[in-house]
């Protein structure tokens, strides 16, 4: 498995296009809201977003996608939501997963899975197993995850391998955290309105631009996306130097 340097260790090459792009697909239950609808509706309405992003993602040669699906925070949720999105996960696994793989996308699925069904987690697992081998976008959906959640994780599991360590160094943990596979985040989106990061790589987004916008998960299209990535490109990405520093690293 490939690893990649901390942005506060090394400095990423700056791009045009961003290498990761992490988003909180925040704004389902106020879409159907809005139209009267249950709130389920906006989340069935809402996989028709993730859809248009994952291919927006693949014609931009973006290699990197992770979406938070459900934090381990959306538990105290009402309880027929919950099960209501339970269901429509399994069902989008059943549905959607021979489509990425035809596209060349590799599925990864982070977060703690043991609370889960015994025939969810085995869909989940076959999913990921079916698209190991492809080598285009790598999407991970974030289910059940938290960030705190992710840090202790990997550290119980450094410690589980090396108990005797009596210091641990931030390229001691690394290897371990959820997503150790794929370069840090250079944009997080949040759709919805709300500006937080809520529990979501908390480690990963140390200097991650963050771009928020009012609107709603199920009407983030082509067009928003552009937005945020225009967003983006106008940002100048310094990782602690001088705005002279930046401009003398450049290429000519």
């Amino acid at each position: 498995m490939a690893l990649f340097s901390s942005s506060t260790k090394a400095i990423p090459a700056s791009q045009a296009v961003p290498q990761h792009v992490a988003v909180i697909m925040d704004g389902n239950g106020r879409w159907a809201k809005k139209r009267l609808l249950p709130r389920v509706a906006g989340h069935q309405r809402g996989l028709e977003s993730v859809r248009a992003l994952v291919k927006s993602c693949v014609r931009l040669d973006i290699p990197y996608l992770t979406l938070f699906a459900f934090s381990s925070e959306n538990w105290r949720r009402p309880a027929d939501e919950v099960t209501f999105l339970m269901g429509l996960f399994l069902e989008a696994l059943d549905r959607e997963v021979k489509k990425l793989h035809e596209a060349n996308v590799v599925l990864k699925l982070i977060g703690d899975r043991s609370p889960f069904n015994p025939l969810l987690q085995q869909k989940m697992l076959e999913a990921e197993q079916k698209t190991a081998a492809n080598n285009g976008l790598t999407l991970s959906i974030a289910v059940n995850y938290g960030g705190r959640w992710d840090i202790v994780q990997a550290f119980n599991r450094l410690l589980q391998q090396q108990p005797t360590r009596a210091t641990i160094e931030e390229s001691d943990l690394t290897p371990f955290l959820a997503m150790a596979y794929a370069p840090e985040p250079d944009l997080f989106i949040r759709t919805g309105g709300e500006t937080r990061i809520s529990n979501f790589l908390l480690w990963q987004l140390a200097y991650t631009e963050l771009y928020f916008t009012p609107t709603l998960w199920p009407d983030f299209d082509d067009a928003a996306f552009e937005q945020a990535l225009q967003s983006y490109r106008q940002r100048e990405r310094r990782f602690g130097r001088t705005s002279e520093q930046v401009h003398t690293s450049e290429p000519t």
